[in-house]
């Protein structure tokens, strides 16, 4: 009966022990080991083990980890789509655990939902991060917001200076999807939402009209080359001159166009006209400007504008023997750039502010372009703010800003 008896009160001794495990093991893992450890440290020999160890040994051995994470990383190309699978655990580290490549087709995009439904955690939603590479992505970024699932989208700049941080030194599709996917898991991004039509529209009909004009500039030159000659083609130079006017009414059809759309959207329409109190800014410049960055959707701050558009400046300065020369990126949005030059040069001739800018540089440079190009910068950020504050420009906002400044001071 005492033997009996001891048998009894050790099962029981093991069964609190075990329900003490199973406990902490719900609560926190890192109780769970050192718990788990302590017991069985304790345990005499002869006591029933037998049978039960399994638990022990499952819980020392087995890396319990709660899943915080998932992303698909997507390197965007014409035909087809790399993409990368990985998680974050709650000791913050990263595992990329799945690569594959598929068409930029609906039957590749829907072959990529199965593989990542199959190889994902469905308790935790996959976020799908992917760079803005031109348009090639919107036919897998609509998809998915129509299946409400969380995307972000990332101006390009932003995976190509991260990726400079990492040790990559082989560049290849499948590394770029590796990297946007480690980007998507260390950063907390927000949801990409579909663009509204109307600044769809707005792109699409002033890069129309950029190609016209770049056309007609071609055609122009031929002319001139053609009039030029010791013998011109009297019909080849009819043929120019009908091109030209062909492709001028085709401009202001295109202009008359961006006009209509512009005025069907009020709210738009008022953002422009107070964007167009900006000396030298028209509606063809705004409808660009919002146009190019989807009313700007993916812009949080000026210095973030400027490096989209290209138009922030690159240094390279080392000790006394490494001095490059400062000079804009050009890494960026060529046709923000291009919208912003000529309204520059109208803006350093009718406004004081801007003619002050442009001849304080030229002053201390001596180069007209660097002083167009800061006017150029200075005009973006104006547009933004603008757009932001849903006010019109101010000329004199500098001055009374100094002199409510002078006033506390």
């Amino acid at each position: 009966m005492r033997v009996d008896s001891q048998a009894n009160d050790s099962r029981s001794t093991l069964t609190q022990r075990y329900s003490l495990i199973l406990f902490y093991l719900l609560e926190s893992e890192q109780n769970v080991r050192n718990y788990a450890s302590r017991i069985i440290q304790n345990i005499q020999p002869g006591e029933k083990t037998k049978g039960d160890s399994s638990l022990y040994s499952f819980i020392l051995k087995t890396k319990v980890m709660k899943l915080l994470k998932q992303v698909l990383g997507v390197d965007v190309a014409q035909k087809e789509l790399v993409v990368t699978l990985g998680r974050m655990y709650d000791d913050f580290k990263i595992e990329l655990y799945a690569h594959n490549v598929f068409k930029n087709t609906e039957n590749g995009i829907l072959k990529l939902s199965e593989w990542v439904n199959k190889l994902t955690d469905k308790a935790i939603k996959v976020r799908y991060v992917m760079e803005a590479t031109g348009v090639y992505h919107q036919k897998f970024a609509y998809y998915l917001e129509e299946k409400q699932e969380d995307v972000s989208i990332v101006l390009p700049n932003k995976i190509s200076n991260y990726m400079r941080t990492l040790d990559t030194k082989t560049i290849t599709d499948k590394t770029c999807s590796e990297a946007i996917a480690r980007f998507g898991l260390e950063r907390n991004l927000e949801n990409w939402k579909k663009p509204k039509d109307i600044y769809r529209v707005l792109k699409q009909l002033t890069r129309e009209r950029r190609q016209i004009t770049d056309e007609r500039t071609i055609v122009k030159n031929q002319l001139h080359a053609e009039e030029a000659e010791a013998m011109p083609h009297p019909a080849s130079i009819e043929r120019l001159k009908k091109r030209i006017v062909f492709l001028n009414t085709l401009e202001k059809e295109i202009k008359n166009e961006i006009q209509n759309s512009v005025k069907e959207h009020k709210e738009l329409m008022i953002d422009i006209t107070n964007i167009c109190t900006i000396p030298g800014i028209s509606i063809l410049t705004a409808a660009t400007v919002i146009g190019e960055t989807n009313g700007f959707e993916l812009i949080r701050s000026k210095k973030q504008l400027t490096s989209y558009a290209g138009l922030d400046v690159k240094e390279k300065q080392s000790g006394t023997s490494v001095k490059g020369k400062p000079r804009i990126s050009k890494k960026g949005n060529r046709y923000l750039r291009s919208a912003l030059h000529l309204p520059a040069l109208s803006s350093i001739k009718w406004d004081d502010n801007f003619r002050d800018q442009y001849a304080r540089i030229v002053a201390k440079h001596g180069i007209k372009m660097k002083g167009c190009v800061a006017v150029q910068r200075k005009l973006l950020e104006l547009i933004y703010v603008i757009y932001k504050t849903k006010m019109g420009y101010d000329k004199d906002y500098e001055s009374k800003k100094n002199s409510v400044l002078a006033q506390k001071a």
